[in-house]
């Protein structure tokens, strides 16, 4: 019985590892066809020679990584005071309605949210579509997020650290950047990582508040994909793979060895103690 349960066990890790990487890997193999079509007609890097000169492609790239290195880094700001303010006050005025308005733009369709941001922006505001109505879009998106990811980290912190630091003479804000932010640093990386992954490829969101001169890379890649799987489509999609995978593996090791230095740390700390 054992054995029949882990050839089960293992065929259905196959099953659904297979579904989820095997058109990641067709991507990569096919950014190195010869040809434009979806059958195989031999290795060629046609594809990356062509991204390199595609102005297009490159400019979507470039405006792709400000609009989400911006959005990433004010998302995680905005994220950390939501988080703070719902775990270390559980009683004031409006939290319910704060929670949920909090966490409303992780349920609304992005097509709902992209459009309402369009009219707020032009009709109310009277921003023309760019940089700046993109990356609020993101942020606004983003920091729903980044707080879920940071408020499942803070609330394993212990209240007694800030408590302990305050009777000591810290101040409030001392206490916030000297002891809460250190404990909740690996939250708020991987919470960088998850908003920057998902401003890089939104396409909803960008299609409304784009403007003149402004597409970023996955509006460019929308628009070709349309006319056909060219070489140089799948070369920047294995780019970004890669980019991607390298973010959060390098992000991954970097936490991992940061948690055993940090448990490394008490560990000796009760030693000492003791």
């Amino acid at each position: 019985m054992k054995a029949q349960h882990r050839w089960f066990s293992l065929s259905w890790m196959t099953l659904v590892y297979g579904f989820l990487y095997l058109p990641i890997f067709i991507l990569i193999l096919f950014s190195f066809n010869s040809g434009r079509s979806s059958v195989w007609q031999g290795f060629s890097i046609k594809g990356y020679q062509a991204l390199l000169r595609d102005s297009q492609m490159m400019s979507g790239l470039m405006v792709s990584l400000k609009i989400a290195l911006t959005s990433a880094t004010f998302s995680v700001m905005i994220g950390t005071l939501i988080a703070f303010v719902l775990v270390r006050y559980t009683r004031f005025s409006g939290r319910t309605l704060f929670s949920g308005m909090a966490s409303t733009p992780l349920v609304m369709p992005e097509v709902v949210l992209g459009l309402s941001l369009l009219l707020v922006f032009k009709s109310w505001v009277g921003i023309q579509g760019g940089y700046t109505t993109i990356i609020l879009g993101h942020i606004l998106l983003g920091a729903a997020y980044a707080s879920v990811v940071i408020q499942a980290r803070m609330t394993e912190v212990p209240k007694s650290y800030e408590e302990a630091a305050l009777d000591l003479g810290a101040k409030p804000l001392n206490t916030f950047f000297l002891v809460t932010l250190p404990l909740i640093a690996q939250s708020l990386l991987s919470a960088w990582l998850l908003v920057f992954t998902i401003s890089f490829d939104d396409v909803v969101i960008s299609q409304f508040l784009s403007g003149p001169g402004v597409k970023p890379l996955p509006t460019v890649i929308f628009e070709n994909a349309k006319f056909g799987a060219k070489p140089v489509v799948n070369a920047v999609g294995t780019v970004i793979v890669l980019v991607v995978s390298t973010l959060l593996i390098a992000g991954s090791i970097w936490l991992q060895k940061r948690e055993k230095r940090i448990q490394r740390e008490i560990a000796a700390a009760y030693r000492d103690a003791s």
